[in-house]
């Protein structure tokens, strides 16, 4: 969840660090700070609220050095103040440590080492782990190598998750990084380093990246690196290229970064295609899913598990797979997942799906299918993440970075991706090759399709501001299009703060109705498909108690339009790729509505981008 960025080098380190924290602010914007090694101490700058904060109080109270450590945070333990913002020191304030992650028995470290002496000045589970570093630091010889072999001794006793970064006021230039459950990531320079959870701070100053797998150290002395673990005293880890620049995690024109990335979605559904519609045999190509066509037929059983917006993606994914393949899809909580006994037989396979590929529920529930032999495929978007890494083959949506904390641009590729997979699966068995080809179709014209939404953003607005004052809102689909609904209700809530929940459409006579009244806007997706006519139903229910509502609705359905106080158009295609146009709209309404009620869109409360925390 936080961010984490260090840099060992030549240049003058604060400004890069606090540059850095910007690009990361995403994963967490409670409390920030940084710490840097001058050769003759630490100098510590940190603050509750955002980089921000943190820059102002650079600026009044400068540091200097040319190695740093520093955290931007999301809080766990204790709550966003100046004393639990990282970094934290040891006890001999020569040791400052910056954490992402959980330290699970940081308790009963604490209580022993408190045993021993040591105090504390913070909540968090974080200055237990820099305490316990310290501890073994000062119980070892003074070798070259002090430092490293500390926080390998230390992290032997640690339950829980983490990446970390750690410093020394007696190690100049040095810094030592280790990682299990949470990303961690080398940045090779010119005759520098850079240690982050996230290449998004990176790309300004490398492309060359190593990532390092659960349970490995990096040691950053001397102007180069040594990798090791806790079990060996030396491993390689290959070096990789980041495919896109800096240009691409910048606003550039658009107010916010989720707008912009609604934007992008013509092309990132572009490059989610591209090289993967086979038209000579009215199919898709999957290479990365590494499984010949006979494996492919002798799946009896698909398992999708994700979190949050992405297990909407896999909920939409079982109509579509479903319907086309005629293979029996199951969706569950990554959380729950991971927990439960599900009969999983040989011939199951496991569908992970992650934005990041660094989410913890999901990367735990893909461990444990794995665990019991089954096959695990990975649907993620960042080349080289841990989820990427470990499953056995999978597609990258290659949507680029995303960086508004809600989800957008990252739905409508998984989305994308689950056609092009039922669509296999489907030709693989009995799908007809003209049926076939007419997805294709569908699925050429999806980012054209897409552009003429956005070109009604300015009415979308128009709509939203109206509606801005509600309280709550309801969310209405079927089929397909109820997982549309529940991301539409999820949008809303995350950025505008706005009560919201989705329902298939006739399930609102089973209770929710009892909500309905004039100041309870209902927003109801209706294009016209198999339960057209079901849904204007549900929409009468509603009109006739008083409530507003909005639909969904194709440009031409004069029906819908007379029912519905406002609506949302969207093009008319293949029922099988409609609900991917659905959200677009939805999307477009809860950025438009959270800007009216002043709400920061890309930083909303409570939240952050890639959750790598139980």
């Amino acid at each position: 969840m936080c961010g984490i960025l260090g840099y060992a080098g030549g240049r003058e380190a604060a400004e890069l660090l606090l540059e850095g924290l910007r690009r990361l602010e995403y994963r967490g914007y409670d409390s920030a700070g940084l710490c840097l090694v001058d050769g003759s101490g630490l100098q510590i700058r940190k603050c509750a609220g955002r980089i921000d904060n943190l820059a102002a109080l650079v600026g009044r109270e400068p540091v200097h050095g040319t190695t740093g450590i520093s955290h931007t945070r999301w809080a766990t333990h204790g709550e966003p103040t100046d004393a639990n913002a990282h970094p934290h020191l040891d006890r001999s304030g020569k040791l400052a440590l910056v954490h992402n992650g959980v330290i699970e028995n940081y308790l009963e470290l604490k209580r022993r080492l408190s045993d021993t002496g040591h105090t504390f000045s913070s909540q968090t589970d974080t200055e237990v782990l820099a305490h316990l570093i310290g501890d073994h630091y000062d119980r070892l010889p003074a070798t070259r190598d002090r430092l490293l072999t500390a926080v390998r001794n230390a992290l032997v006793e640690v339950t829980g998750t983490y990446g970390i970064a750690v410093v020394h006021a007696d190690h100049p230039g040095e810094i030592v990084g280790a990682r299990r459950g949470s990303p961690l990531v080398i940045g090779i320079g010119d005759g520098e380093f850079l240690l982050s959870s996230d290449v998004t701070a990176l790309v300004a100053h490398t492309r060359d990246v190593i990532y390092l797998n659960d349970h490995d150290l990096v040691w950053i002395e001397g102007g180069s690196y040594q990798l090791t673990s806790l079990t060996q005293p030396q491993i390689d880890r290959e070096v990789r290229k980041i495919e896109w620049d800096s240009s691409a995690a910048q606003r550039g024109e658009f107010a916010h970064f989720m707008l912009k990335e609604i934007f992008e979605q013509p092309a990132s559904l572009e490059n989610v295609m591209r090289g993967r519609l086979d038209w000579e045999n009215c199919s898709a190509k999957l290479g990365g899913l590494n499984m010949t066509p006979r494996e492919l037929r002798e799946i009896d059983r698909i398992l999708i598990v994700a979190c949050g917006t992405a297990l909407h993606a896999a909920m939409a994914a079982e109509y579509v797979i479903e319907e086309l393949a005629h293979i029996p899809v199951e969706v569950d909580f990554a959380s729950e997942a991971r927990y439960r006994n599900s009969p999983l037989d040989a011939r199951t396979l496991v569908l992970v799906v992650s934005q990041s590929g660094e989410t913890a529920d999901t990367l735990a529930a893909m461990r444990e299918a794995q665990r019991k032999g089954l096959r695990a495929l990975a649907i993620c978007n960042v080349v080289g993440s841990t989820i990427a890494r470990e499953s056995d083959g999978g597609v990258y949506m290659h949507a680029g970075p995303e960086i508004g904390v809600a989800a957008t641009k990252s739905f409508t590729s998984q989305l994308a991706i689950f056609v092009l997979l039922g669509l296999l699966l489907g030709r693989l068995r009995h799908l007809a090759c003209p049926a076939g080809r007419d997805i294709l179709d569908a699925l050429k014209r999806l980012p054209g399709h897409v552009g003429e939404i956005l070109d009604h953003s300015d009415a979308i607005r128009a709509t939203a501001n109206r509606y801005a004052g509600a309280r709550d809102m309801l969310f209405l689909g079927r089929q397909a299009n109820y997982p549309i609904a529940l991301e539409g209700a999820l949008k809303l809530k995350e950025i505008s703060y706005i009560h919201a929940e989705a329902y298939p459409s006739a399930e609102i006579k089973h209770g929710v109705i009892a909500l309905i009244s004039p100041e309870f806007p209902t927003v109801i997706i209706c294009p016209r498909d198999g339960v057209y006519e079901k849904n204007l139903s549900n929409l009468q229910e509603i009109k006739a108690r008083k409530g507003p509502v909005i639909a969904i609705a194709h440009p031409d359905d004069t029906t819908a339009a007379s029912m519905a106080d406002d609506v949302l158009p969207v093009p008319e295609t293949h029922p099988i790729v409609q609900p991917i146009l659905n959200v677009v709209p939805l999307q477009l309404f809860a950025y438009h509505t959270a800007v009216a009620l002043g709400r920061d869109v890309d930083k909303p409360r409570n939240l952050a981008k890639s959750v790598t925390v139980e």
